[in-house]
């Protein structure tokens, strides 16, 4: 059954083959553009200024988002990668086939137009055009709402139409590439060497997460898609680099939410002769001036909440924010037996399978984060939590380790990085004992990394800040997949 939408497309499929008939290239190889949206209407106040009631001439080109017929003069509305401005039409002043040329327009047609700048007498900026060419013919009607575009499965699986229906969503991504880049600047401004590390590894490692694998057909091989950054990056500071830093793709096979998603952008940060200290205050100097930078304000709004990044943040260890908000101490309970009983009897539920430091964090993110609204640290975590961190000083089961919390979201994740081999590869070998065998969480002992740290890393400091969730931050968005332009999607049933 030929369904209207069916129909409009077969209409414009006629119009194209008029076209084509009529010795017109509807998709011609390039177009002459003078200026962009922006900058027409810049040089048109610039004009005005000057008490020129018209602008030079110039041309544009952009899709075709709204069109009003109206007898002899007709308006339309051009969109580019800078803004929109109105194109306005006088029949009279067109030639037969520039007529007819304009008869077969759509909305969604990509087109250039030349003409001069004015104001009509709404003080709508307008080009008045004197003659204009189609750049790429639109075979596919823009969806029926498109001025707003709402429906989730559409947005996600067509981001093309979000962002030619939405200007929020385009603003959100423009936002993403600036933060990107300011974050790039602070680093570089700061003596950090941007770095590339493999995607394909052949072990998984510098997180417990279960990865996704793949096969190297030459090298018979199979090889995992990254969990972290973090061990070639240390390689690179044992190979001398006293400051690194990538900003990359990690890759993890596990559930998806509101705040994960199985791809996700990573920035990671090394530095020699740091600390989880020193750490802590690049973090909070590096998000404020990023956020005055893009947005020019410490001061964000997430939900119905109001946060300021300005520092200092707000401090806190990790046993004290547990015992505050959840009412356990747990570390007078060592076990995790004795952990799971604690949690049972003030009615938290509780999987039997989960071992102590799984229990840990299960109380961090069901109580602890979603309490803290105001960028906060929380810092000094059980070593059992923590296998790549430095042990703090006179304290054998605490590590310098700080996670950076806001609105309810982690953003940050360092620490003081482990430079001892010895200690390091006991560490690696206890958390493949402590794993449990149906877990889905893997963790490879790196040797070629543990070899690395034998010819001597520095002390080290390191941090991972979670792009996407930054990013959700700084644009008000409740869902990591409103941030990433491609989101992974089930297939749609055929």
């Amino acid at each position: 059954m030929t369904t209207r939408l069916d129909h409009i497309a077969q209409q414009r499929r006629q119009k194209l083959e008029r076209l084509r008939k009529r010795g017109i290239d509807p998709y011609p190889s390039g177009y002459s553009r003078s200026h962009t949206t922006r900058q027409a209407l810049e040089l048109l106040e610039k004009q005005e200024k000057k008490g020129t009631k018209r602008a030079t001439g110039v041309s544009l080109a952009g899709r075709l988002t709204a069109m009003r017929k109206m007898g002899k003069t007709s308006f339309a509305d051009l969109r580019d990668g800078f803004g929109k401005l109105q194109l306005c039409f006088y029949k009279d002043r067109l030639d037969e086939k520039t007529l007819e040329l304009f008869q077969d327009l759509d909305i969604g047609d990509i087109i250039g137009a030349s003409g001069k700048l004015f104001r009509t007498k709404t003080e709508e900026p307008t080009l008045d055009v004197e003659d204009f060419t189609i750049l790429a013919k639109s075979l596919q009607p823009l969806p029926e709402k498109w001025h707003g575009l709402v429906d989730v499965d559409t947005r996600y699986r067509q981001r093309y139409l979000d962002l030619i229906a939405n200007a929020t969503a385009r603003e959100v991504f423009q936002v993403r590439s600036q933060v990107i880049a300011a974050i790039r600047q602070f680093l570089n401004k700061r003596g950090f060497m941007e770095v590339e590390t493999p995607v394909l590894q052949p072990a998984a490692g510098g997180a417990l997460a279960n990865p996704f694998t793949t096969h190297h057909n030459t090298l018979d091989q199979d090889f995992y898609l990254r969990i972290a950054l973090e061990l070639h990056l240390k390689r690179l500071i044992v190979g001398g680099f006293d400051k690194v830093y990538e900003l990359g793709r990690i890759f993890r096979n596990e559930g998806v939410s509101t705040q994960h998603h199985p791809e996700f952008t990573m920035l990671e940060t090394y530095e020699a002769y740091a600390n989880y200290n020193d750490v802590m205050a690049m973090l909070e100097e590096m998000i404020s001036s990023v956020s005055q930078e893009v947005l020019g304000t410490t001061k964000i709004q997430f939900g119905k909440d109001k946060i300021n990044f300005k520092p200092p943040w707000q401090r806190i260890t990790l046993r004290d924010a547990v015992k505050e908000y959840s009412g356990i101490d747990f570390v007078t309970h060592p076990t995790a037996d004795g952990l799971r009983e604690k949690m049972r009897s003030l009615k938290i539920e509780v999987d039997p399978k989960k071992n102590w430091a799984k229990l840990v964090d299960e109380l961090i993110k069901d109580f602890v984060r979603p309490k803290l609204i105001q960028p906060t640290i929380i810092f000094d975590y059980p070593l059992s939590m923590s296998p790549l961190a430095k042990t703090k000083p006179g304290e054998e089961r605490v590590v310098e380790r700080f996670q950076a919390i806001a609105g309810g979201l982690e953003i940050a994740n360092a620490y003081s990085e482990l430079n001892d081999p010895l200690e390091q590869r006991e560490r690696f070998e206890e958390q493949l004992k402590d794993r449990q065998a149906e877990d889905e969480e893997r963790w490879s002992i790196d040797e070629d990394f543990l070899l690395a740290l034998e010819y001597g890393m520095p002390p080290t400091g390191g941090l991972g800040v979670g792009i996407d969730r930054l990013v959700m931050l700084l644009t008000d968005q409740p869902a990591i997949r409103e941030v990433i332009l491609f989101p992974q999607l089930r297939e749609k049933e055929k």
